[in-house]
């Protein structure tokens, strides 16, 4: 019940936040991001991406975060993070990130922001970090006998990442509501302990549509289930044309009793800008035949444009360095500010 009272509090304020923008869009700092494990594939589009680049172009501010040192506890990801961290890159200016009005950075080459974690973390108990969901996710899917210290900190290092630019903003899925109100309390106990210095930031809350994988489980990176941005037409064609399906001929927009075909409906629609039932009842007696056909045509289309923009950052490696390099460097001016007034609040500038 306190989980349902809280989302509906958070989407109420969302929906009171999303009003706010549109009247003024330049009172607002957004940090976002990502990990850097592998390409994004179009549920991380339709869940995040989208909703980033159209803050961005309302005037919202956007830092965007490229977690790296957050996939050190991961080896097999961590002994080739220079190719993710690129790929993220593309991803995110083929989607449409604009680096001329947004600040898209790396964890490791912001010392200060590393710097305030030790202060927040005075600031939280054991116990609060080990029922944190966050960290009990991380736990059941790292298959790892022990649990690194670095894991553990995931919360407060994440309160890091969005206290040190001050963002007042932070679009979050439900899922991701308790890790945003360990970063409320972090903020709260900091200026009740020092004086008023940080924001606490509000959740936006996206209402990010589930699209299921190929095979009918959840999309991801990890089970060969995702169509990735990078896809080609062909690439795509083929992972459609094989996606899970039912018996049913008739097809329709039934989420709890046809998840398979609904999931390819609602792609769809999302592509067009339409009512998933009315993709359907336009498809109507043809099929899954009919359904893959459409979806495959229409995610094409969708994807054409972004696979150009990618295509076009993929030949200068330099310039993708030196659109992060600056990235670096404005997040770094803004942490290392950051970071003067805390120490100043604490007293710990001698």
């Amino acid at each position: 019940m306190t989980t349902v009272i809280e989302t509906s509090t958070a989407a109420r304020r969302s929906a009171e936040l999303e009003e706010q923008i549109t009247l003024r869009p330049n009172d607002f700092r957004v940090l976002t991001g990502d990990r850097p494990t592998g390409l994004l594939h179009l549920g991380h589009y339709f869940g995040t991406l989208h909703n980033r680049v159209r803050l961005q172009r309302q005037g919202v501010e956007m830092m965007v975060i490229i977690a790296d040192y957050q996939v050190l506890t991961d080896r097999d990801v961590a002994e080739h993070l220079g190719e993710h961290v690129d790929n993220l890159m593309l991803d995110y200016l083929a989607a449409g990130i604009d680096p001329r009005t947004a600040t898209i950075f790396t964890h490791s080459a912001v010392a200060a922001l590393n710097q305030l974690l030790l202060p927040f973390l005075s600031l939280v108990s054991v116990s609060e970090l080990s029922r944190n969901p966050t960290v009990k996710d991380e736990i059941n899917h790292s298959r790892q006998a022990a649990v690194s210290g670095l894991m553990f900190t995931y919360p407060a290092h994440q309160a890091a990442d969005i206290l040190f630019c001050k963002a007042n903003l932070v679009p979050v899925g439900q899922d991701q509501l308790p890790h945003l109100e360990l970063t409320r309390t972090i903020a709260r106990r900091f200026n009740d302990r020092y004086g008023r210095l940080l924001p606490e930031p509000d959740a936006l809350l996206s209402p990010a549509p589930l699209l299921l994988g190929t095979d009918g489980t959840k999309m991801s990176k990890s089970r060969g289930n995702a169509i990735t941005l990078s896809a080609t037409a062909d690439e795509t064609a083929r992972l459609i044309r094989g996606a899970k399906t039912d018996a049913q001929r008739h097809i329709t927009y039934d989420p709890q009793s046809r998840p398979e075909v609904s999931s390819l409906v609602l792609l769809a629609a999302l592509c067009l800008g339409r009512d998933p039932h009315d993709v359907a009842a336009d498809i109507g007696s043809g099929g899954a035949a009919e359904l893959k056909r459409t979806v495959t045509e229409v995610v094409n289309e969708y994807l054409a444009p972004m696979r150009e923009r990618r295509a076009a950052f993929a030949q200068d490696r330099g310039d993708l360095r030196r659109i992060l390099r600056e990235g670096n460097e404005r997040a770094n001016a803004i942490a290392e500010a950051t970071l003067a007034e805390v120490r100043s609040a604490m007293g710990t500038r001698y």
